[in-house]
């Protein structure tokens, strides 16, 4: 019996890495396509290999592995398919950096070269993530493992690009796009991240020939004047129609540029005159190319001005800013500097400022694609939740531009076209050629930009599963079941797989997308570096275990919300572990194989089983219906309150007696008892299997008759035989106690004194269910004694209150000096009170609720909602102390 008890003290540590061993070991992860099951299939959103865990990643990866945990205990054939994406600009960064600590620039090794370090660390430490999600828990597939530029994936991204490119929906051409100046490389509108910044405006004049009057000219950028190729205003902007064929003097430069109408210009921005400045502004090139103007480019890709910014070449574009505007104001030529706050555009990857530039690059056109995938998503062949993402989804596909999918990078796929050098004919193949396609010469070479990652993702449900060969994997699994993800890569990622699953699978790549919140800091701020407020999960995990980590986050995880962190409501869910261990710790001592034998008829069971059967059977209902609409905080917070406050406070509590009991007419309510309280036990621990997978294991093994793993243990459905099982008096007596149990805190009697009660009744049925019930009440309220009376007379040291149809009295003068409590329990409303008004200041503070940020407003109203509530009972105590002394 010895090797079936728990330990005294639940260590997570011990058995964390014990059991995923065990389970990655015995090959419990692994899907298989030949049996008869149900499919279920998820991909994971693969993480760069330059990751680290972060706390996205820790809820994502746990929303998922508690959907395909449970998915394997239900009969499914369940594939969890992991990878890593290889993460173009990210990785080639990381590498450069480590390159450089050794004097080493790629430039100075070449392009193999530097894809051979870049390889060699992606072999020592693309990896780690993965390590760290198994140690969070995620039961991936691992057996199945794939990247983004492994064979299988890099073949398949060059069939797709030569099928896209021969059908043309693939072209080269030039363009105005976003360039880092730091990455070196376009990146497209996806990732350039927009925030509002102050900065000024600048109102510049630009003389009009053959008059002395100016234009006044509002920019935030006066760095791209030395390329403005037009001054432009609105067409029926009466201000300016005198001078619709007017040219100006560009200002530094002194040529003469001629003054267009065009409705792009807002007149209400600055002057309603604005410079046009093709080579730098994605509007300006637009409107260039409308009226024929030169595109001057004066920034270059370092983002330091070139030959054509005069005596400000080698300038770096900001000081090169100060520097126009210091001459500007020399030349008298500034009429007004305003202080203005405007959106910047910054690369996502590293926070540059990125630069409009015309290019050469690779686009794809997706409005070929978007009718298709907008359908797919409003008949409900794909649903999302929440649902309120379709609308998000819908506005961006409705207005989808071509996505440039070119980078001036090398780690990554590299473009599969080549150049004739001999008669400029481009050649796209998926095998390198011999010869050029158009004149067949020789003198070939490839083009040096690669695709952007996403290219490689968008291709994910069936890459990775074998495409475009008819593998077994991919016909047993295709389309996938469900998609968990970020709200933030709809666009990158999410969007982009429908329209190429329905392009080259001629089917939805998954039936179903959930997606979860983002993970803040406890003020509601997003976690950067630059902040100080990230969250390492191994370090939660380190400090709370990885049971109490993941199911903190469950328990957060409210659809379409992000998520404020405060690590410190860890540490109520670390006790919740602790709680469910000493609970079942306390349970087995009192359970072996026998038990397995007892058999018993539902309408035979006293009231306290018969309430926990019911309880148990509802919860059980109430966690699936949860799951099964994706309303993992519902299913956790189901499973929190049915363990801790009617299992353990009020089931385990109640059974004691009989457990303990040596009475021989006891044997049969005891060995009964004992068997409910297994069945209960195995339900809880299986129904939380997908949650809380480590500490139910080792549970589960302990208990009679388990099996060899929890995972394939069958996960709990209700039963409707229990649907309508009765157990109103146990309603009544949770009453009774619940009562006494207030009435002892009002009261102030000490928690380890047991009281005297009478019961005032007149009623014979009454005083049947309190001889009844005498021992659960005695037991669970911490009752001496019980009497009867059937006179209701007051006395000094007896407090009374009606319950559940009968007085209740206790006698408890002999606990509490009633004076002393009195004058405790008026000091501390006296603090209390302080506090809720200092509290209730704030929140009428007009200035507090604009300027503070929405979490540190929202844990104020908390502070004043529970400091009010302590006050109000502690004033309930107050009064029955007076009234009762």
């Amino acid at each position: 019996m010895e090797d079936k008890l728990l330990d005294k003290q639940y260590n997570p540590k011990t058995v964390e890495d014990k059991w995923y061993k065990f389970w990655e070991e015995n090959g419990f992860f692994k899907a298989d396509p030949d049996s008869n099951k149900p499919r279920f299939c998820i991909v994971i959103p693969p993480p760069n290999i330059t990751g680290k865990l972060h706390m996205g990643h820790a809820l994502n990866n746990t929303l998922q592995d508690t959907v395909i945990r449970r998915k394997r205990m239900q009969g499914f054939d369940a594939l969890w398919l992991p990878g890593t994406d290889h993460a173009g600009i990210a990785t080639q960064a990381v590498v450069e950096r480590e390159l450089e600590k050794e004097n080493i620039k790629k430039a100075d090794i070449g392009r193999e070269k530097f894809i051979e370090k870049v390889w060699e660390w992606r072999r020592k430490y693309g990896d780690i993530i993965l390590l760290q999600l198994r140690r969070l828990g995620a039961s991936c597939d691992w057996s199945r493992l794939r990247f983004t530029l492994d064979d299988g994936l890099s073949r398949a991204v060059k069939k797709v690009f030569v099928e896209l490119y021969r059908e043309g929906h693939i072209y080269r051409g030039e363009y105005i796009i976003n360039w880092c100046p730091h990455c070196h490389t376009a990146i497209s509108d996806l990732e350039v991240e927009y925030t509002e910044e102050s900065s000024s405006l600048w109102h510049i004049k630009y003389p009009i020939k053959g008059s002395k009057d100016f234009f006044v000219v509002a920019t935030t950028r006066p760095e791209t004047m030395l390329g403005d190729t037009a001054v432009a205003v609105h067409p029926d902007d009466e201000r300016y129609k005198k001078h619709h064929q007017s040219k100006v003097i560009l200002p530094i430069v002194g040529k003469e540029i001629p003054v267009i109408t065009d409705t792009f210009v807002d007149p209400a921005f600055g002057t309603g005159a604005v410079k046009v400045t093709p080579a730098h502004d994605p509007n300006d090139y637009l409107a260039g190319k409308r009226h024929s103007l030169p595109a001057v480019v004066v920034i270059d890709t370092e983002g330091v001005m070139n030959e054509n910014a005069l005596h400000f070449k080698g300038m770096d574009r900001f000081k090169a800013r100060e520097e126009i505007v210091k001459e500007l104001q020399a030349k008298g030529l500034i009429a007004k500097i305003e202080n203005y706050t405007h959106s910047i555009g910054r690369c996502h990857r590293c926070e540059t400022i990125i630069e409009p530039y015309i290019s050469t690059q690779w686009f794809l056109k997706m409005s070929g694609f978007s009718k298709e995938a907008i359908k797919v998503v409003n008949e409900g062949q794909i649903k999302f939740f929440p649902e309120n993402n379709i609308r998000i989804y819908n506005e961006w596909m409705e207005n989808i531009k071509d996505w440039c999918i070119s980078r001036q990078l090398w780690w990554g796929h590299r473009i599969p076209a080549w150049f004739c050098d001999d008669c400029g004919e481009i050649t796209v193949t998926e095998e390198t050629p011999e010869k050029c396609s158009a004149c067949g010469s020789g003198n070939l070479r490839q083009e040096s930009d690669v695709l952007d990652t996403w290219f490689s993702s968008q291709l994910w449900p069936f890459s990775t599963l074998g495409w475009p060969d008819e593998t077994k994997d991919l016909k047993t699994y295709y389309p996938t079941s469900l998609l968990i993800t970020a709200p933030d890569i709809i666009f990158f990622w999410v969007a982009r797989m429908i329209m190429m699953g329905m392009k080259f699978m001629g089917d939805v790549p998954y039936h179903e997308v959930f997606f979860n919140g983002m993970v803040r800091d406890k003020f509601g701020k997003k976690m950067t570096k630059s902040r100080g407020n990230v969250i390492d999960p191994l370090d939660i995990i380190e400090s709370y275990g990885t049971d109490a980590t993941r199911f903190t986050l469950l328990l957060l995880s409210s659809p379409g919300a992000d998520i404020p962190l405060d690590p410190k409501r860890m540490l109520g869910y670390k006790s919740f572990m602790n709680k469910i261990w000493n609970s079942t710790r306390f349970a087995l001592m009192h359970l072996d194989e026998t038990v397995l034998d007892t058999k018993y008829e539902i309408g035979d069971l006293s009231l306290i089983n018969r309430w926990i059967k019911a309880r148990t059977n509802h919860v059980v209902r109430e966690v699936n219906e949860a799951l099964d609409g994706y309303r993992f905080h519902e299913a956790a917070n189901a499973v929190y309150h049915f363990v801790w406050h009617q299992f353990c406070d009020w089931y385990i509590e109640a059974i004691k007696p009989i457990l303990f009991s040596e009475e021989k007419e006891n044997e049969k309510e005891k060995a009964v008892t004992k068997r409910v309280l297994y069945e209960t036990i195995d339900t809880i621990i299986r129904l939380m299997h997908p949650m809380i997978p480590f500490i139910t294991e080792e549970i589960w093994q302990k208990i009679p008759g388990s099996g060899e793993t929890i995972m394939l243990a069958k996960y709990p459905e209700a039963d409707s035989n229990l649907e309508n099982l009765v157990a109103d008096e146990m309603d009544r007596l949770m009453e009774v106690i619940v009562k006494i149990r207030n009435m002892r805190s009002e009261l102030s009697i000490p928690l380890g004194e047991k009281v005297d009660i009478q019961i005032y009744t007149k009623s014979d049925v009454d005083r049947a269910f309190i001889d009844n019930y005498k021992i659960e009440i005695q037991t669970l309220a911490k009752v001496k004694e019980i009497g009867f009376t059937d006179k209701l007379e007051p006395a000094d040291d007896v407090a009374h209150s009606p319950v559940a149809g009968f007085d209740l009295m206790i006698n408890y003068k002999k606990f509490v000096d009633v004076e002393k409590e009195i004058e405790r329990i008026t000091r501390e409303m006296a603090r209390l009170e302080k506090e809720i008004t200092l509290n209730e200041g704030k929140l009428n503070n007009e200035s507090f609720l604009m300027k503070a940020p929405a979490a540190v407003v929202e844990q104020v109203k908390t502070d004043y909602r529970e400091l009010s509530e302590k006050y109000k009972k502690l004033e309930k105590n107050l009064k029955t102390l007076q009234e009762n002394g």
